[in-house]
Formats: structure tokens, sequence, C-alpha cells
């Protein structure tokens, strides 16, 4: 009797260490997509080191929500953005987002995208912001960091941009201009997934996912412009 309740508990142990493997989190390397140029500028980028809160660096997650695999959704109020996989999954990065005032919202294409960008300033940040510099070019040191995406509506560019940042600890908070802000090591890993034309569905006020925080499965990697 004794020796079956031993076999029956090694048993039971055996099960839940299966379940436990199930849901180990896999790390992966943080650089495996960038370039010799992206390595050598961000290890000599000119801020400091951060370490990204948990719940904002990037997972692999279940995914509610309705959009097709492919799609970049951005949910402001929960300060995530993800790219939708097949399957009920979508890789989630942390953001930092507008100031409520600045925010915009709606569905657009990525129209264009670009490795390093140039910043030029608008004239609504001079107002806001100067004085800023006419035009600062690209690299660790650029508010825009290692990626941009830019956002068209109807054929049109709406300004707004998905882009990597120089001010890494702000991620997860809303101080932007209304741009979205990624970690550059993130916004290497999302431009090498979306390409022209991919489809940005940037949520509402209230419709995104306050108080919803899905199952991690993986994790990897890891001013107010």
């Amino acid at each position: 009797m004794a020796t079956r309740a031993v076999a029956f508990i090694a048993l039971g142990l055996g099960l839940m260490l299966g379940g436990c493997m199930q849901s180990v989190v896999e790390q992966a390397a943080p650089d495996t997509n960038m370039k010799p140029r992206d390595r050598q500028l961000l290890a000599n980028a000119p801020y400091a080191q951060v370490s990204i809160p948990e719940e904002y660096r990037r997972h692999i997650v279940s995914y509610h929500r309705k959009e097709s695999a492919g799609t970049i959704v951005v949910d402001s109020d929960s300060r995530f953005l993800y790219y939708v996989l097949p399957q009920g999954q979508a890789i989630r990065y942390g953001i930092t987002v507008g100031e409520d005032a600045l925010r915009w919202s709606g569905v657009a294409k990525v129209g264009n995208m670009t490795e390093w960008p140039g910043w030029t300033p608008t004239p609504s940040e001079h107002a806001r912001l100067g004085p800023l510099p006419a035009h600062v070019s690209g690299g660790p040191h650029n508010p825009m960091g290692a990626r941009a995406l830019y956002l068209y509506e109807s054929g049109k560019d709406t300004l707004y941009r998905i882009h990597g940042t120089n001010q890494p600890e702000y991620i997860g908070h809303a101080i932007s201009s209304g741009c979205i802000r990624m970690t550059n090591e993130d916004v290497i890993d999302l431009f090498n997934r979306a390409k022209i034309g991919t489809p940005v569905v940037v949520l509402a006020r209230g419709q995104g996912d306050g108080s919803y925080r899905p199952q991690a499965s993986y994790q990897g990697g890891n001013a107010s412009w």
C-alpha cells in the first residue's frame, strides 16, 4: 500500500513538472535580428542602459482579439504593441505612448520604413518643446532610434510613427508627442517582421485591455518627442 502511494505521488509530481515544462519561459537572444551596424552603434549608445520592467519586455502571449496575423495593434491604454501571429498568439512589446491630448487612434498602414532615420522636428514640436535643432541625423543619439515605421491613412502620411528611442527609461509611460516609441532592440525586431502595407490598428481610449494581462509563454530580448 505504501509502495503504491509512493508511486502515485511520484506520478503526480511527474505530471506537475510536465505541466510546468510546457509553460517555461524561453529566452531569446536580444540581438538576433541586428546588423553589424546596429551592434556597433548600440554598443556606444549615449544613453544609460536601463532594466525594462518585466511586463514591458518582449513576450509571446495568448491573443484574444480578432485582427488577422501580420497586423500591428497598438493598445495605448496598456502601453503595449502587439504583432499578431497565427493560432491565437501575438508578440507583445512594451511601448511609450503619447500624452493624452496628443494621442492618435484609427486604422492605418505602414507606408514607409527607415533604418536609423533622421529627425526633423515639426512646427508644433518647436512651439511646444523648443528650442530644438532644425534636424538631427540618424544614430543612437537621435530620438527616432534605430528604426521607424511611418503610418499612412488613405494614402496620406499621418505624421505618426512607430520608432525607437534614446530614452528607454520611459517605456510604459505616456509622455511622447503622439508617436509610439519602442526600445531599439524591439523596434528592430518589429521592423524585420513588418513590411510596406502592414495594417496598423491604434485603439481609441477605452478600447484597450487595461485590466487584461495575457499569460506569457515566451520572453525575448531585451525627452518628449
